[in-house]
């Protein structure tokens, strides 16, 4: 199951922004995933608690934004959703195609957990 490979990925990546902005943790996660991106994300999904465990990410929320498969007719020009298994223009019905969206895998935010101030340092 490669979607642990990613998750692992995926966390090392939030922990750099962890590090980055002085957080304590992540609280929440959003990833935009495309039905062409080699991943399931029911598999993410449970995948996910396994490779945050003992991390800054364990116990943060994976929300999964499933992303639609468009493409670019390159007869008419329309732009349009397709099926992922028939990249077909939905205006002409032309094969000529060229994919722009929906093989994506981005980490479109993340919620962080700030450290508490004391009374002591304000």
């Amino acid at each position: 199951m490669h979607e642990l490979a990613v998750c692992q990925a995926l966390v090392e990546q939030v922990s750099d922004i962890v590090r980055q902005q002085g957080a304590v943790s992540a609280s929440r996660l959003k990833l935009k995933v495309g039905p062409l991106s080699g991943v399931v994300a029911e598999f993410l999904l449970s995948a996910f608690p396994l490779a945050a465990a003992g991390t800054c990410a364990e116990g943060a929320e994976l929300d999964i934004i499933l992303a639609p498969v468009q493409v670019r007719c390159q007869t008419c020009g329309a732009m349009t959703d397709a099926q992922p298994n028939r990249l077909l223009c939905g205006s002409c019905g032309d094969w000529h195609t060229q994919l722009i969206a929906g093989d994506e895998l981005i980490l479109e935010s993340v919620e962080l957990q700030l450290p508490e101030l004391s009374e002591q340092s304000i």
